[in-house]
């Protein structure tokens, strides 16, 4: 994985190796400026004496999670054809896990305590009249995926030399599923004629036949209502079966085929009137993202999720956000593709919420005011070196804190806790993240974030125990 560089101004530079980054800091030419994504800085380096090349930042939105691909472009003429060969090298990959289910469920949860303390306790007449929603408006729990996004895409481009965009605009062009005869759409044409579909019914009905339930076998597409009956092509009246059950049952109506299994015809046909939620979702933020990256004054490219599709298939690359992302837009060649992941935790700063709440909406007991303790922040990724006790050992993670010196440490094999405050050292402040490095040899969890990631590298400057804390 490569690590990021800048210069004594803290302005980007290119990207260097693990091997030249523990040159750099063993020789003192360079210092930590950041744990994770490691990122150092050159003492000796201005941006002015470096050669720059141009690098993209690839993004795939999705509703649960985005993937973002920071890539190098590489242009070369076809001898034979004389076409434009357009060859991407991955330099680093990163997906970030959102939390927009949670902040759904926390806003829910509050709309139902108040509702029942407005109705059952006190009576208070509805305010719906002073209330406007400004233009563009998006639900809380949308918004922070475009938020968060877009805050990444800053952070990238102020660590790293990026001169361009690129971003999957559309996942699943739901209008031109319900009517395949639409004119106008490109990507409806030639070979990516049918991938829109295809991907959005798997996201759909789960990758799997609805028929029988079987998982990792060849998948075809049934019609519901047979099409020899008047059964048309949208996607309402598509689903997924595997050979076997697509042949028994041939051109027979649903509900005969299903006679005896009354609980499976009453799921099918639930499922084939309600739209993929995730796809609304992402169609929700999609233009509110691009006019975000169209913000920042790079160029913006923008390209189709049958595209991907297409182009990942074409290059026979696994299914990941991360490399989904690096398949965005026109890409001929992909190298350097197999590295580690870095996972991007969407944690929150906190809550405003200063009590425990009953089921039914009370406070039960209330939270401490401050939100920094002996100098440490819940939160923040420390080590911690436990000489004597039931607690002796070495632990590596993010801390939850306490008023009276007793923190909890979220490491990677569970959460330890009564770790008191002095056996504890900052490594990373708080940011609002958990991270995680994912790699095909190891997998570092959650806990192992900033400091493992330094640790896998060696590199100098760290307390050695860090290096065995991985073992």
């Amino acid at each position: 994985m490569a690590v990021l560089v800048l210069d004594r101004r803290k302005r980007p530079l290119m990207p260097c190796s693990e091997r030249r980054a523990r040159v750099l800091l063993a020789r003192g030419r360079a210092r930590i400026h950041r744990i994770v994504p490691f990122t150092i800085r050159l003492v000796d380096r201005l941006q002015e004496d470096s050669t720059l090349q141009p690098l993209r930042l690839q993004a795939d939105p999705g509703s649960k999670g985005t993937g973002l691909a920071l890539v190098r472009e590489q242009e070369t003429v076809d001898e034979v054809t004389g076409a434009m060969i357009r060859t991407i090298v991955v330099v680093m990959l990163l997906e970030i896990a959102h939390r927009g289910q949670t902040l759904h469920e926390v806003l829910t949860q509050r709309r139902a305590f108040r509702r029942r303390r407005r109705g059952n306790l006190r009576h208070r007449p509805d305010r719906f009249d002073n209330r406007t929603r400004p233009e563009g408006w998006l639900a809380p729990s949308l918004q922070h995926r475009v938020d968060t996004t877009a805050s990444w895409v800053d952070r990238l481009c102020r660590w790293a030399p990026v001169t361009s965009l690129s971003q999957e605009l559309v996942r699943f062009d739901t209008q031109q599923m319900q009517d395949p005869e639409i004119a106008g759409v490109m990507y409806q044409q030639g070979t990516l004629a049918g991938y829109e579909v295809r991907e959005y019914l798997l996201e759909k009905w789960g990758r799997k036949c609805v028929y029988c339930g079987q998982e990792g076998v060849p998948i075809e597409i049934d019609h519901i209502h047979p099409k020899s009956r008047g059964g048309s092509d949208r996607v309402s009246n598509l689903t997924l079966a595997c050979h076997d059950c697509n042949q028994a049952k041939g051109n027979s109506p649903l509900e005969q085929f299903l006679a005896k299994q009354p609980e499976v015809l009453r799921r099918i046909q639930a499922q084939a009137k309600t739209p993929l939620k995730d796809a609304a979702a992402v169609n929700s933020t999609r233009w509110a993202l691009v006019q975000r990256l169209k913000a920042t004054g790079l160029e913006v490219e923008v390209a189709s999720g049958g595209r991907t599709k297409w182009n990942r298939h074409r290059l026979h690359l696994p299914k990941t956000h991360s490399l989904d992302a690096a398949c965005v837009g026109h890409v001929d060649a992909i190298h350097c593709w197999q590295q580690p992941v870095l996972t991007i935790k969407a944690t929150g700063r906190g809550s405003y919420q200063r009590t425990r709440l009953t089921r039914h909406g009370f406070p039960r007991g209330y939270l401490t005011r401050n939100k920094s303790a002996f100098g440490f922040q819940t939160g923040d990724l420390v080590r911690a070196f436990v000489t004597s006790g039931k607690k002796a050992g070495r632990y590596l993670g993010r801390v939850a804190i306490r008023a009276s010196g007793s923190f909890n440490i979220q490491t990677a094999t569970g959460l330890v806790q009564g770790i008191p405050h002095r056996f504890c050292t900052l490594i990373q402040r708080a940011d609002g993240y958990g991270y995680a490095l994912t790699q095909r040899a190891f997998d570092i969890g959650e806990a192992g974030t900033g400091a493992a990631y330094a640790a896998a590298l060696s590199l100098p400057g760290l307390n050695p125990r860090v290096s065995r804390v991985i073992g």
